[in-house]
């Protein structure tokens, strides 16, 4: 039976960071709640077990933001630390405690993503060090990843009609969001027998989206770090091929529940919405921060711009409407931008070329636009998207000349003073 665990009790300003510990015998569990309470490490507890006790517990429970082990009982550390990291939320700090004095196993471990290990008998010296580290990453792993949540974003991609490119500028915007604004993105793609989601960036779907659908339950922070394909560090994708003769999903509080999750787990959610989905699932559109209404100039898009505007103000009256020309041509089109406006009665804020050479190019590469064309006019139009959603100006990207010279901003130059 194993020893009951030692909590933590408080004793002056508390360190708020929870704390998971799994050690092997009683004289370091000991000394360890010791260092613990005398750090000021409130949530936290000590059990007994090792890390094959916490590889069962966290594949139940939610991680800690620091979690110790103990590897003294294995015979393979480097493959029970491996089974741990697959049971554990990503982010957290790991410390190994151990018997063995090996570099070898020393920088496997580092090279595996754990925070130190300590070859035992541990100090209370040696603890406090490490608990010390623990507490200054974790505190700037939270002021680099900290965002307002006026600054989140919930942005819902939808095209007029097929073939306007929404799952282009989606998955483009995405990967933008990841990389330049160095957003955590999750890309949410609804059509879950033919979307094109992970098919952009040459992944596989997996069944991500069907499970979350099927057990909306079981849909937790857990479940969508390991339901997501990752495209970057920063961007993950959510999405199915489902066999076609398998039903739409017909619960309506599945997906608004997923929706939720992941808004509460990400800076910024892009979802792709086929528009088939509004007169069935409507009501996920009242999620969004953002909708990003995708047309071109087609008498068929113009009339449906208008009946989705009007949809949109009542079913998602929060939500800022950004309406998109897309694939416009410089030749002939069956309406001119002005007769659209006119039509719609309201501006367009953003046109994007017809621009097919680098939309090829990143479709044969398994690429977003963004990605494989970055300098194209495509790309650009895509870029000034992006910064529409997060609010922020074009001319915030640009790095002046004087900046580039190291002078500052304020500093300028006569003709006189140039010449």
């Amino acid at each position: 039976m194993n020893a009951p665990s030692i909590s933590i009790k408080p004793a002056g300003e508390p360190i708020e960071y929870t704390c998971k510990a799994y050690v092997c015998d009683d004289a370091t569990r000991e000394l360890l709640a010791s260092v613990l309470e005398d750090a000021n490490w409130v949530n936290s507890s000590v059990d007994e077990g090792g890390i094959q006790e916490a590889i069962r517990r966290l594949a139940v429970e939610s991680s800690p933001q620091f979690l110790i082990v103990d590897l003294t009982d294995c015979e393979d550390p480097r493959t029970e630390i491996s089974a741990l990291a697959e049971v554990c939320e990503p982010g957290i700090c790991v410390l190994a405690l151990g018997t063995v004095n090996d570099v070898g196993l020393y920088r496997d471990l580092l090279g595996s993503g754990i925070q130190d290990y300590l070859v035992k008998p541990a100090n209370a010296s040696m603890l406090g060090e490490a608990l010390a580290f623990a507490e200054a990453t974790l505190s700037q792993d939270g002021a680099d990843d900290e965002l307002d949540e006026a600054e989140k974003r919930f942005c819902t991609f939808i095209g007029t009609r097929g073939g306007v490119g929404a799952t282009t500028l989606a998955t483009s915007v995405s990967y933008y969001l990841s990389t330049n604004h160095k957003r955590n993105t999750a890309f949410l793609d609804l059509d879950i027998h033919f979307g094109a989601g992970a098919l952009t960036f040459d992944l596989e779907p997996g069944r991500g989206l069907c499970d979350a659908i099927e057990n909306p339950g079981r849909v937790d922070s857990l479940f969508i770090d390991r339901a997501t394909i990752k495209q970057n560090e920063k961007l993950s994708i959510l999405g199915a091929e489902a066999p076609i003769n398998d039903p739409a999903p017909a619960d309506p509080t599945a997906l608004t529940h997923l929706q939720s999750e992941l808004f509460g787990g990400f800076d910024c959610v892009i979802v792709d919405m086929p528009k088939t989905m509004l007169s069935s699932h409507g009501h996920l559109t009242a999620q969004a921060t953002d909708i990003v209404l995708v047309s071109d100039l087609s008498l068929t898009s113009a009339r449906d711009t208008i009946r989705m505007l009007q949809y949109f103000s009542e079913q998602a009256p929060k939500a800022k409407v950004h309406l998109i020309l897309n694939k416009v041509a410089t030749t002939v089109c069956e309406m001119t931008k002005a007769d659209f406006e006119q039509s719609v009665e309201r501006k367009v804020d953003l046109v994007l070329p017809y621009d097919p050479k680098p939309a090829v190019d990143a479709a044969k590469k398994g690429e977003s636009v963004t990605q494989a064309a970055a300098t194209c006019k495509l790309s650009g139009g895509i870029k000034k998207l992006s910064n529409m959603l997060c609010d922020k100006p074009e001319s915030a990207e640009k790095e002046s000349i004087l900046a580039k010279l190291g002078l500052p901003a304020s500093l300028k130059l006569k003709k006189s003073d140039a010449a």
